[in-house]
């Protein structure tokens, strides 16, 4: 009884185990988890969002591109032009900082920092459009750095077949 006990606790252990989704992030600049041996199809929207990276992030009241949102950005630049049947909406939000109209305002110069910069990449304005909606959505809500500043956020999303 004694050892069937202890096989059932280890075979309860390794599907515990088997089940563990790593917390790493990946290294490049996409903010995306790890992709843990799925396969993912090139081209789809999913290859977009693990492998590309939809989002970039911004300091507080600033519509400036650091260095990591320019580099996810080069990356949806190329997927954009490896895969041209796709548009894409850009949307620009802000923390809970400021007025309404202050947000919406800033949500959408950051959004339009980054259609420019795709357009300099190469990609054509008719397949991008933005959107601004300041901080009506937010990732996390409380009165703390931690949730503004993922609250200062660009979102680009994939639209079909252009």
């Amino acid at each position: 009884m004694r050892e069937f006990r202890s096989v059932m606790v280890a075979l309860a252990a390794g599907i515990a185990l088997a089940g563990c989704v790593s917390t790493e992030r990946s290294a490049d600049v996409t903010n995306a988890p790890v992709g843990a041996g799925v396969n993912v199809q090139g081209g789809s929207a999913e290859d977009f969002i693990v492998n590309v990276g939809r989002r970039i992030f911004f300091s507080e009241n600033s519509d400036d591109l650091d260095d990591t949102a320019r580099g996810t950005l080069d990356k949806q630049a190329e997927f954009l032009k490896a895969y041209p049947r796709y548009k894409v909406k850009i949307e620009g939000y802000a923390d809970e900082k400021g007025t309404a109209d202050f947000n919406m305002k800033l949500g959408l110069r950051r959004a339009e920092s980054a259609r420019n910069y795709l357009i300099l990449q190469g990609i054509q304005p008719t397949r991008m459009r933005v959107k601004s909606l300041g901080n009506t959505v937010k990732v996390n809500n409380c009165e703390d750095i931690s949730c503004w500043s993922q609250n200062r956020r660009v979102i680009t999303k994939l639209e079909g077949d252009s």
